[in-house]
Formats: C-alpha cells, sequence, structure tokens
C-alpha cells in the first residue's frame, strides 16, 4: 500500500489514549529486559519491529529474521489502528523499530515502550533501484550484509524476468502511454510503460483531469489503498488496481508478480 497521508483527528485521538493506557503495562516489560541485549538474546540477530508488512518485507529481504509487525494486514489505513498492549511490549524488547514518516505514530510507540531500541525510517517505494539500496541499507545496518546480498541477487533475477513478460504483453507490441498515481509509478516502470503524467495522493482536480485525459493515455496505474474510484471516466484508459503491500508472509517479491499479472490482464484487453 502507499503511503496514507490522510490521518484523522479521531483516530490520533484514541491512538494517544491507547497509547496512555498501555503505558504502566508495557513499561514493565522494558524493565525485565535490557533493551540493547535483546539481539544477544538471540544469538546476535537483531529483534526487529515493523509499522506494517511493508516494512517487514524490506526488513526481511536485508536478513532481519525475527520480525513482529504491530500493524495487521486487514487495516487498510495503518495510522487508523490502535496499538495494543502486547504490540508495545513487543517494541519493548527490539533492537530496531521500523517506520514510514506517513506513519505518525511511530515514534509515540517507542516512547510509551520506554524502548532503547532504534527507530529507523524506512523509504517505502517499490522501485526497483530504491528498494536495493533500502535493503542495503537495512543490511548493513543489522550486520546482515551478506543475506542481503543474496536477496538482492535473487530478487534482480526475478524483477528482470516479471519485467519481460510484462513488455512481451505490451499491445502491438508498442510500449503504452500510462498515468500513474504517484505511489504507483514503479509499476509503469517494471512494465516498461511511457509515463505521460501522475497524479495523487489527492483526489485528481478537474483541471487535472482535463489535462491527464488529453494525454490519452492507455491505462492509468492506481493505488489500490488509496483509491478514490475511476481516475479518468470517459477516457477509455483501463485502469489497473496496483498493491504495494506484502503478505503476512513479508515476500516482497510477489507484489512485483502480482502487478505484472495485473498489467498484462490490463494490456491483452486495451487497444493497440
Amino acid at each position: 500500500m502507499a503511503p496514507r497521508t490522510r490521518v484523522r483527528s479521531t483516530s490520533l485521538l484514541a491512538l494517544s489514549t491507547a497509547l496512555g493506557l498501555a503505558l504502566a503495562l508495557v513499561t514493565g516489560c522494558g524493565d525485565s529486559d535490557s533493551g540493547g541485549d535483546a539481539g544477544a538474546a538471540k544469538g546476535g540477530k537483531p529483534v526487529v519491529v515493523v509499522t506494517t508488512t511493508w516494512e517487514g518485507a524490506f526488513a526481511k529481504a536485508a536478513g532481519a529474521e525475527d520480525v513482529k509487525v504491530i500493524v495487521p494486514q486487514s487495516v487498510h489505513h495503518a495510522p487508523d489502528y490502535d496499538p495494543k498492549p502486547s504490540d508495545l511490549a513487543a517494541v519493548a524488547k527490539a533492537d530496531f523499530v521500523l517506520y514510514a514518516p506517513f506513519e505518525p505514530y511511530a515514534a509515540k510507540i517507542k516512547e510509551a515502550a520506554g524502548s532503547k531500541a532504534e527507530l529507523v525510517e524506512v523509504n517505502l517505494d517499490n522501485d526497483a533501484d530504491k528498494v536495493r539500496s533500502e535493503v542495503a541499507r537495512l543490511g548493513a545496518l543489522f550486520g546482515t550484509e551478506d543475506a542481503a546480498a543474496r536477496w538482492t541477487a535473487a530478487f534482480e533475477a526475478e524483477y528482470g524476468r516479471v519485467s519481460k513478460e510484462v513488455q512481451a504483453s505490451w499491445p502491438g507490441g508498442k510500449s503504452p502511454a500510462v498515468v500513474s498515481q504517484v505511489f504507483s509509478t514503479w509499476s509503469a516502470k517494471l512494465a516498461g510503460a511511457t509515463p505521460v503524467g501522475t497524479y495523487g495522493p489527492e483526489a485528481v482536480t478537474p483541471v487535472q483531469l482535463a489535462e491527464l485525459s488529453a494525454k490519452k493515455p492507455a491505462l492509468v496505474l492506481d493505488n489500490a489503498h488509496m483509491s478514490t474510484g475511476t481516475v479518468l471516466p470517459d477516457s477509455g484508459a483501463r485502469q489497473v488496481e496496483i498493491v504495494n503491500y506484502p503478505g503476512p508472509d513479508l515476500d516482497l517479491l510477489p507484489v512485483y508478480r502480482n502487478a505484472a499479472a495485473e498489467l498484462k490482464k490490463a494490456m491483452g484487453g486495451s487497444a493497440a
């Protein structure tokens, strides 16, 4: 899922309340463990707590084996989630807490848990170059560089295979013109498509609608997690819902495979 920037004030109030109520419960857990020794207790393996499966997939790709996800995948809008005392207890035992800048509660979670964990901001973007960079950075941080390098090699091979499959589906053998939601542009790159415009994360305005429709895109690559409905109605463009977030297995590769399948399906039904 792409960055979810629309944070409701009511959910943040509920979050602050939950954090306050949980503080007493979690502080005891934090005191019984020395936060800095959590990794050593695992034989040198870092204990990583992540806010969502997206950060979790980056952590796993970088070589982390002990990964705890706070926000369930079923929660469509992560900032709406109210952490439970058990979530905060997990944070109290972590070596690293991974979060994204659009998730406003990450620092509060660490503070409430009394954790000595290192808070790490992750650049959540499925663009292949950015994924390689973040995985290498996290691998160095975790001390799991070899595992991160092995994953990256496997990723590059799979990404190349999937990208070729999608490009083989170009209608008429020609790269399609696409308009992408700002957090779905990586899928246009995967498809070797020709970008002609972007939109979001806010809803498309009438002026943008006219401008983007005038580009005559064959496809609109929408963000499934921030969709505002049909983006360019009456333009003739086929809309493809792109999913950014990995599943509970924290495997990032299916995100690319699934996007490729949706793209191929859409290109198979688009005009040449």
